[in-house]
């Protein structure tokens, strides 16, 4: 559909612009009706629905999205991540969900999942340990080879999400809330949550502690998760297991999260580096070291908590306005 965006316009018996609209429309699936946003065509010049190359199969797959979405139903990239998580072919894969052979090839296909099914597709994918039940109750229907290759996959999932579960709901609800966050700047998001939370209710949102790195406080536990994409966007598909841990969060914590996912949250990591190093905490923990120089210098959360209690007393942490004025004010000094 992109490119010149012309096409032949039967009412206008001519080739014509046209524009790309949402259109409601109402379809019947399995007796039950449903209304979905489709994209749709008209020209510019007589207003009529024009057809366009492509637009079908874009509908269909708009069709099918949103009537998985409604009836809670796993998607094709969910189903294909699971496999890349747990290391499976997709005969293996069946096999180890307990489903027939040929069943998720037919849901790659395009074949809707029923609900059970996809429920249970949907555990596996956000917990090692229900898939681990599920490849021990079916272990006789997996070669060896198959068998082992899905265990060694679950211990070394297991052995990289072992951060304390407080942390991983932290991080799990600011990739929700931002949707693409780079290693950099996720670890001084995570600083900032802290900071904020401390000063607005004197105790910790999280028991770990940061240190003071050459790039700002660091979570050392939370830079070895991560490391691999250095400056680049988080993105693989093992981190679908952090999917909904988010839900045990109170609404205190969501609310502190919001309040820095919607102000620091829109700067990048090196942006977000240059305000930490005009902060007392990282300063005075990097006391002695020369501005290059490696240090695993603990970043107290007594100093955190200090530092931030005092801003409280300058800016309203509060709102969203009050953060951006002492985000501002800080990077007019760097």
């Amino acid at each position: 559909m992109a490119g010149r965006r012309r096409t032949f316009c039967m009412e206008c018996r001519k080739e014509t612009a046209y524009a790309l609209h949402k259109t409601l429309i109402t379809k019947t699936i399995r007796e039950k009706e449903y209304q979905f946003l489709i994209t749709t065509a008209y020209c510019k010049e007589c207003g009529c629905e024009v057809g366009v190359k492509g637009i079908l199969d874009y509908n269909a797959k708009e069709i099918d999205e949103q009537f998985r979405k409604a009836e809670g139903i796993i998607s094709t990239d969910e189903i294909e991540k699971l496999g890349k998580i747990y290391n499976l072919g997709k005969a293996p894969l069946s096999m180890a969900l307990g489903f027939g052979e040929v069943t998720i090839t037919r849901y790659l296909a395009g074949q809707i999942p029923s609900k059970e099914y996809s429920d249970i597709m949907r555990a596996a994918l956000s917990n090692t340990k229900v898939m681990r039940e599920l490849l021990e109750s079916n272990r006789d229907k997996l070669a060896d080879a198959a068998y082992r290759k899905a265990v060694s996959a679950i211990e070394e999932l297991d052995a990289l999400f072992s951060v304390p579960s407080k942390m991983l709901m932290v991080i799990s609800y600011v990739f929700e809330q931002l949707g693409e966050v780079t290693p950099l700047a996720l670890q001084k998001i995570l600083y900032f949550v802290q900071g904020l939370y401390f000063s607005k209710y004197e105790i910790p949102l999280f028991d770990d502690n940061c240190q003071a790195w050459v790039h700002g406080p660091v979570y050392a536990e939370i830079y070895d998760m991560f490391s691999s994409f250095r400056y680049d966007p988080i993105d693989d598909p093992r981190f679908e297991l952090l999917k909904g841990k988010s839900t045990n969060l109170n609404e205190k914590e969501r609310e502190v999260i919001n309040l820095v996912v919607n102000t620091f949250g829109i700067y990048g990591g090196k942006v977000l580096e240059k305000i930490t190093h005009r902060e007392n905490p990282w300063i005075d923990a990097r006391e002695g070291y020369l501005e290059n120089e490696p240090s695993q210098e603990e970043i107290s959360k007594e100093a955190i908590k200090d530092y931030f209690v005092s801003v409280r007393t300058k800016y309203d942490l509060n709102t969203e306005s009050g953060i951006m004025d002492y985000i501002h004010n800080m990077l007019d000094q760097a």
